[in-house]
């Protein structure tokens, strides 16, 4: 349902319909769908929000008084399975599905006050299964008196000949022509489309599509996203500058004096002013930008600002659509609290609009979870089964740190379990310019793929995930950190890693001295850079030992994917360091959890195990 809706706002926005009246969308639902559905809830629910407006949508039950087998009394509360729209105030027609005048005369009553009033119409269409619920089905299994009465009914198509007969609309004879006529046009499309069905992926990607690929992504440098030292600085003192009179929380005045620090290169970037200035420089250049999701405006964690509210009378400012004239269009919303619905919306938005960055964020990456089916069926798998392709980001904040298990996991597992064919591509970064680069790369690469980023928590402020503005200057997405800064003669024992775990590995490095151990971050998960970790790792002498640590239980996180993808690769066997496996992603005691966390830390840096959380030692991989 939002996916339609996402990509009819996709249109209207392309073409500045701000009445919303060229593209219409229209949603076909059964009676048991529109009842039981969460999704139909949440699409109602968007519909008259301003970040979810298109003006408002047609509805079109097609109601066959039956769910596949199962009776309405056992498939709703309601006395219509229309009760979910009388949360609005529209009109909810019900009309005879054997009555065609009446049906036509609803459809033009539904489509006149959609056009008129921008408001959701719903069309109840009382009908019925004729065969049930295919026509290999035996419906009278379970509906044994409805499909006796449905086997002595006549068709719609005989119904309605004797009524216009009967009216002397048409003659006899003429029904029998009408029917040859449009059968033989049928039999013409249906061979038509055997030779369409070859050029159907030409087809797909025409018009504005033309300038973007699929398939398999390249293998080498990436495009280059550096952004000139003055353009950066431009758009850095935009973000900065609030209007005469505009009174800035007390708090938020000092955030914007750092940042402006911070673009004029005094002290490091953080992750939220990256961020902000990856967006600014497309914004600059003429890209459209829509960035939505829960909080998304100020900011799950406090970090983002993107819009700020004067503390007198309440009135929203976003620096990001002040930039300067001609810039490219920018949207910072706040969600409803919808997964399924909201990241359908987004899905369906970037289908229209190849050229901009279309971003949608979750509170906390496992809210992800409950849109795990617009995942899978769309955004996983939508270049494979439609050729159509999207460049989606997911912002997934993920990291273990002691939240418990409802704030602990975006499901990293899940997703690589997913990643074949390069469907995709998944990152879990360290470093502010990095996450610039990748943000960049969604739009100046011709390549059309979702991003996967499990974007971080306590890195958000972490002394030490900073950048220097030089970083943004020049170069592009590195897939791989190698570590420079390691005494190559001297290391016994290289660490790859992943995300938030690096800082806390370093740390321990730091103050247990283990200089004979490096540790190489691979930025991106998913394609895995091979060729950039065998080059991070050919610094060393041969035969050094080889550990993947992640913070995740075994059995979840990246390593079954490290395990198949990376590991056959590898000049020698690999090692996992990991909480032992669990039917829970993180533990619930915060204390715990610290334990834990040091464990992983001592091993994958050479100790011993704590005792008392010991576990049946390390799993290697061979070759």
């Amino acid at each position: 349902d939002t996916v339609v809706q996402g990509r009819v706002r996709a249109k209207q926005d392309r073409y500045a319909d701000v009445d919303r009246v060229r593209s219409v969308p229209v949603l076909v639902h059964g009676d048991a769908a529109f009842a039981g559905q969460g999704i139909v809830a949440e699409s109602l629910q968007m519909s008259k929000l301003e970040a979810y407006d298109v003006g408002g949508t047609i509805h079109v039950i097609v109601n066959n008084q039956v769910g596949f087998t199962t009776a309405p009394k056992d498939a709703r509360s309601t006395t219509y399975c229309t009760g979910p729209a009388r949360m609005l105030q529209i009109p909810i027609i019900h009309v005879n599905g054997e009555d065609l005048e009446a049906v036509a005369q609803a459809v033009l009553l539904a489509v006149d006050f959609r056009q008129r009033f921008h408001e959701d119409v719903v069309i109840d269409l009382w009908t019925y299964r004729r065969h049930g619920h295919n026509e290999g089905d035996e419906p009278a299994f379970t509906q044994p008196l409805m499909y006796r009465a449905i086997s002595r009914k006549r068709t719609l198509k005989q119904l309605y000949a004797e009524e216009l007969v009967r009216e002397g609309v048409v003659a006899p004879a003429d029904v029998d022509a009408m029917t040859a006529r449009y059968r033989a046009r049928l039999e013409e499309a249906f061979h038509d489309s055997a030779a369409r069905a070859v050029t159907a992926g030409a087809q797909a990607m025409g018009g504005f599509w033309k300038a973007y690929r699929g398939g398999a992504l390249p293998r080498g440098p990436e495009v280059a996203t550096g952004v000139a030292a003055d353009t950066l600085r431009a758009v850095g003192d935009a973000l900065v500058q609030v209007p005469t009179g505009f009174r800035v929380h007390p708090k938020l005045a000092r955030v914007l004096e750092a940042r402006a620090e911070m673009v004029r290169g005094a002290r490091p970037l953080d992750w939220g002013t990256a961020e902000a200035l990856a967006i600014g420089t497309l914004a600059w250049e003429g890209t459209r930008v829509r960035l939505a999701g829960q909080d998304t405006r100020r900011g799950t964690f406090s970090h983002r600002h993107a819009v700020l509210y004067d503390q007198e009378r309440g009135t929203p400012y976003a620096p990001l659509s002040h930039l300067r004239s001609g810039q490219g269009p920018v949207e910072i919303r706040d969600s409803l609290l919808s997964e399924a619905g909201a990241l359908g919306f987004e899905y369906g938005y970037s289908l229209e609009l190849p050229e901009a960055l279309v971003v949608w964020e979750a509170q906390f990456g496992d809210f992800v979870n409950a849109a795990q089916v617009v995942v899978d069926q769309f955004l996983s798998s939508g270049e494979a089964k439609w050729n159509r392709l999207s460049g989606l980001v997911l912002l997934l904040p993920h990291a273990m740190e002691g939240q418990g298990p409802e704030h602990s996991s975006a499901r990293l597992e899940r997703f690589l379990e997913l990643s074949v064919d390069d469907n995709w591509r998944v990152v879990n970064l360290t470093t502010p310019a990095n996450y610039f680069h990748a943000l960049r790369r969604q739009v100046r690469s011709p390549w059309r793929k979702p991003l996967v980023v499990m974007s971080p928590k306590s890195l958000l402020r972490h002394p030490q995930a900073t950048s220097a503005l030089a970083e943004l200057e020049e170069g592009r997405f590195r897939p791989v950190l190698p570590d420079e800064a390691a005494a190559a003669e001297e290391v016994t024992r290289v660490v790859l890693c992943s995300g938030k775990l690096y800082y806390d590995l370093a740390a321990g490095r730091q103050a247990s001295g283990a200089r004979r151990t490096a540790l190489i971050r691979l930025e991106q998960l998913y394609p895995i850079a091979i060729d950039e970790v065998l080059a991070a790792i050919g610094r060393f002498r041969a035969g050094v030992e080889l550990v993947w640590a992640q913070e995740e239980p075994e059995n979840m996180g990246a390593w079954d994917a490290i395990r198949s993808r990376l590991a056959p690769e590898l000049p020698g066997p690999l090692q996992l360091v990991a909480r032992p496996p669990s039917a829970s992603p993180a533990a619930g005691s915060s204390t715990r959890h610290k334990l834990e966390q040091e464990q992983i830390v001592r091993e994958a840096l050479g100790g011993e195990p704590v005792p008392r959380l010991a576990r049946s030692g390390p799993r290697v991989v061979q070759r």
